[in-house]
């Protein structure tokens, strides 16, 4: 177990809930890259699998945290997605 890969993830997860609260309240996909949520998204799953075939630890539990923040953001980037096609089908 690595106090940087520690360190690294804990800090990169302190951001997702500013960012899933800003999109929750915000209702907008203004300044998100869905491309970039799931590029961040490859990453923790590549991080969990090689934490599964290589170097089991707890370390894991991060991985897995950060990668359920990065979905939760996906999920609402869409959910934001229709509310803004429907907003504007209205006018």
């Amino acid at each position: 177990m690595s106090v940087f890969e520690i360190i690294m993830l804990v800090c990169f997860g302190a951001a997702w809930p500013v960012s899933i609260y800003k999109s929750w309240t915000a209702k907008s996909t203004a300044g998100k890259s869905v491309l970039f949520l799931y590029a961040i998204l490859i990453g923790y799953i590549a991080g969990v699998l090689h934490k599964i075939f290589f170097s089991y630890d707890r370390v894991i539990y991060l991985y897995i945290l950060n990668g359920l923040m990065v979905t939760t953001d996906i999920i609402l980037y869409y959910r934001n997605t229709g509310l803004l096609k429907k907003k504007f089908r209205k006018t």
